[in-house]
């Protein structure tokens, strides 16, 4: 968020009684801040997801592999690149 950007500020008591809706405001990208007495002392904020995966076999179709990727010539080729000649 851009430091120009109106953030809304919620005390305790009313952060208390409306969790659910500051949740889905954060969900939707908003920041929220907390206050005690007038003064911020927390600020909500989203989570960036983190990238789901299928598991196992989540790229099945999406790399090509030759026929030749464990030969001693490729493994001798990649030694080399780095540095860890036989």
């Amino acid at each position: 968020m851009s430091s120009e950007a109106v953030v809304a500020q919620f005390n305790i008591h009313d952060a208390k009684t409306n969790l659910s809706r500051i949740i889905d405001r954060v969900e939707h990208g908003e920041e929220i801040i907390i206050s005690r007495a007038g003064t911020p002392v927390a600020k909500v904020i989203p989570l960036h997801p983190r990238i789901k995966r299928a598991g196992r076999g989540s790229l099945t179709g999406q790399l090509t592999v030759s026929d030749d990727w464990d030969s001693p010539a490729v493994n001798d080729s990649i030694a080399d690149d780095f540095g860890l000649t036989q």
